[in-house]
């Protein structure tokens, strides 16, 4: 029992000893030494952030697209910001008093502690003129990363732009792992591929005194890890022909996508009127975006993606012979009277066959082909035939990519409309419609609406007698990889692969002798297959449209031009995409008369008939 005693007040005794020896050695630190008081009121460990470099952009042939180029944000720490004098930062980075103040109460709802950014996007030269005087501003200091730069001015709806994250986006666990003042991609490539382009975010841990000058690195760097870029990006695009495509379609509003047929690469995609990306860049980018969002020409609507509500015009002629044929309604050599009671047209050769009515674009025609095709005689009752019949043929229709969203790898992408038997019921009442009521579908007008993208698709799917492959414009994610995987896999329509030899025989003659001879390009002995469009507008000029392909055997390029207030597709669309067909398959143009033509958009000031 004494031994147990005895062991419990050693162990006491042991206990009393360490804790004399510590209180000893605090009062020593705290009391009689003042070098680690003066270390701590000398030296502080600051986190500097290293943002990565952001992945680049290149075109299909190598060309730079999207570039890094330096930027400086002034970031603050509001604890370490005492007694500074606010007029005369005011005066060194040229913003209001009330900015400032209202910059640093920003700061400080954020973090009393943590850096934040309290200006951004400083130029080289900017921060030359304010960094010799930093030191007169405790908690201030520069944090060096990059913005994005565009050498070429070209193709700023698909490239998009990046900004500063919201607070909106970092309540949203999407977007976990960002910060206050990091940058994202906001539109185009930048925002749909923000994960390969990103990279990650490196620190690095320096010793400063208290007036922010830098002593050096913390612990010789062992804690510091480095930034990783990230990954570089090959688009489908190429930039001689975007370049060309702006260049005929400055002035004017509209679309012009160029896809090559067999892999579904986007080569050209224009939208009209465009902007110099560079204007989203540099300090000045709040107030030239609000601009461009504020232009009466909608500037920073994409119009190849989401302009889905103008019909697509005599182009959907095309759609309606392929599924009359399929459906076995009407053979090549089917003949109809160019009766202009069932619906206008123009003068032309009549009686026509398939042939003679691509070529010539009869109206008539496609009247009688569609209501072959509708009313099919499934039902005695003639509402519900039409009702059978147009079901049916929406679900061919769908398949050519129309009524829904492709799926390019862009944000923002409408479906379009095709009529429905569910649209109709709703408007007139079940069973109280009929083809008189729906016959505007046959000539492309009506309850349609089909974007840019979609008609330059359906010109792939002709050249391709039958199939497309997704649109995407971006070849490989690092430069010597591949597309994404939903990039490689052919979509094929309802139509056998013969039903498309007609077709494609009468939009070669379009070109030939038809509507579309501004886009004739024999005399360079490429054969071009196309189609002719004009699209009612109650609310001014018809809009022109034109589709294509060449060359006629092995087609390398496939294009939809769309011209808003264009009038005539023969006269406005069809010279614009001759002219980049022959750029792309020549790297030469020499129709130049029509070029001419197309810039001096004489096209306006002809009457429409």
């Amino acid at each position: 029992m004494n031994y147990l005693e005895n062991r419990k007040y050693v162990i006491k005794a042991i206990f009393l000893v360490v804790g004399i020896v510590y209180a000893i050695r605090l009062f020593y630190i705290q009391v009689v030494d003042s070098s680690y008081k003066q270390a701590a009121e000398t030296n502080a460990i600051k986190a500097i952030i290293q943002y990565p470099f952001r992945g680049l952009i290149y075109d299909r042939n190598g060309k730079l697209l999207v570039q890094n180029t330096p930027v400086y944000d002034l970031m603050i720490v509001p604890k370490e910001a005492k007694q500074i004098d606010t007029l005369r930062l005011c005066q060194l980075l040229d913003i209001p008093l009330e900015d400032a103040r209202e910059r640093i109460k920003k700061a400080k709802a954020y973090s009393w502690v943590k850096p934040s950014i309290f200006f951004q996007k400083l130029s080289t030269q900017d921060f030359a003129h304010i960094q010799d005087n930093l030191i007169d501003f405790p908690g201030f200091y520069i944090n060096a990363r990059t913005a994005r730069g565009y050498p070429h001015k070209s193709l700023a709806h698909a490239l998009g732009y990046i900004a500063e994250i919201s607070p909106k986006q970092l309540e949203d666990t999407t977007y976990k792992g960002y910060r206050p003042g990091d940058y994202i991609g906001k539109s185009g490539i930048e925002l749909e591929y923000e994960k390969y382009l990103m990279g990650k975010r490196g620190v690095k841990y320096k010793m400063v005194n208290v007036r922010g000058v830098e002593k050096g690195s913390f612990k010789d760097g062992a804690y510091d890890t480095l930034a990783i870029a990230g990954q570089n990006l090959v688009s489908t695009i190429d930039l001689d022909l975007q370049a060309y495509g702006e260049y005929l379609m400055d002035g004017a509003k509209g679309s012009i996508v160029a896809i090559e047929p067999s892999t579904g690469e986007v080569l050209a995609y224009v939208s009209a009127p465009f902007y110099d990306p560079n204007v989203l860049t540099g300090k000045d980018y709040g107030k030239n975006y609000m601009s461009l969002l504020q232009d009466k020409d909608k500037t920073m609507f994409n119009r190849p993606v989401m302009a889905d509500r103008n019909p697509p015009g005599s182009i959907f002629k095309l759609a309606q012979a392929l599924i009359a044929l399929e459906e076995g309604v009407i053979t090549p050599n089917t003949r109809f009277a160019c009766i202009k009671s069932l619906v206008n047209c123009h003068n032309h050769p009549s009686p026509l066959d398939l042939y003679g009515a691509v070529q010539h674009s009869c109206n008539p025609y496609f009247f009688q082909a569609y209501k072959a095709l509708i009313n099919q005689g499934k039902s005695k009752n003639t509402f519900i035939d039409t009702s059978i019949g147009l079901k049916d043929w929406r679900e061919q229709v769908l398949s050519f990519g129309f009524g829904g969203k492709l799926g390019i790898d862009l944000p923002g992408e409408k479906k379009g409309i095709i009529a429905s038997p569910d649209l109709y019921d709703r408007v007139y009442g079940q069973n109280r419609w009929k083809y008189s009521t729906i016959y505007s579908l046959s000539i492309g007008q009506g309850e349609l609406g089909v974007t840019p993208l979609q008609m330059a698709n359906f010109a792939s799917v002709i050249a391709n007698r039958g199939y497309y492959v997704t649109p995407h414009i971006i070849r490989s994610v690092g430069e010597h990889g591949k597309p994404l995987e939903e990039y490689q896999k052919r979509h094929y329509t309802s139509i056998k692969p013969q039903h498309f030899e007609p077709i494609i025989e009468g939009m070669a003659e379009v070109v030939r002798a038809g509507t579309a001879r501004r886009a004739n390009l024999e005399k360079v002995g490429i054969t071009v297959c196309g189609k002719t469009g004009t699209a009612q507008n109650p609310q001014g000029p018809d809009h022109a449209v034109f589709i294509a392909f060449a060359p006629k055997d092995d087609p390398k390029i496939a294009i939809a031009v769309y011209v808003e207030h264009g009038k005539w597709g023969g006269q406005s669309a069809a010279p614009i995409a001759g002219l980049l067909i022959e750029k792309y398959l020549t790297d030469s143009v020499t129709i130049k008369e029509q070029e001419k033509w197309v810039l001096s958009r004489e096209y306006m000031n002809i009457k429409s008939k």
